[in-house]
């Protein structure tokens, strides 16, 4: 894994994720589909930020977790996305489609679902800040969510 340490302070995760979005030389090269889990690779760490990548095909999803108290945000760099949101445990009904080119910023709260419903393969680009130290995964039942496990950044 190859880490780009860039001098420049990113502003917020929202802002930073939009920017690099526009810079195909950094994130292009890393585009790559495992038919078996989905790909990911972090193309950037500053002091304050770090930013993945990553790959979805088709039926393709991450499990319900939070980021460990990290903000965040993510832009559709191809195909689309669905995500799901839960607050206080609870299972929101809302179901949001992120289509190539959206961006979506969130708190250090946020709980989500993320997948790849459609036929076409998507590429998303993702910003931290402050960078991932931990994320805790939940398994859904009858609409309330409850934490499994809690991985820590040395397991990615």
């Amino acid at each position: 894994m190859t880490v780009i340490s860039r001098p420049r302070t990113l502003t917020t995760p929202l802002e930073a994720a939009r920017r690099l979005a526009t810079d195909p030389a950094l994130w292009r090269p890393a585009v790559d589909f495992d038919p078996e889990r989905r790909y990911y690779r972090r193309l950037l760490a500053t002091d304050g930020h770090e930013a993945w990548l990553l790959t979805w095909l088709p039926g393709q999803h991450t499990e319900w977790h939070d980021h460990g108290g990290s903000a965040g945000a993510f832009v559709v760099l191809q195909g689309a996305l669905v995500e799901r949101t839960a607050a206080h445990g609870l299972v929101r009904g809302l179901r949001r489609v992120h289509r190539r080119g959206d961006a979506h910023g969130f708190g250090a709260q946020y709980v989500h679902r993320v997948s790849n419903e459609g036929p076409d393969p998507a590429v998303s680009l993702h910003v931290y800040a402050p960078r991932l130290a931990s994320m805790t995964d939940y398994e859904e039942h009858d609409g309330v969510l409850q934490p499994v496990v809690t991985r820590t950044a040395e397991a990615w």
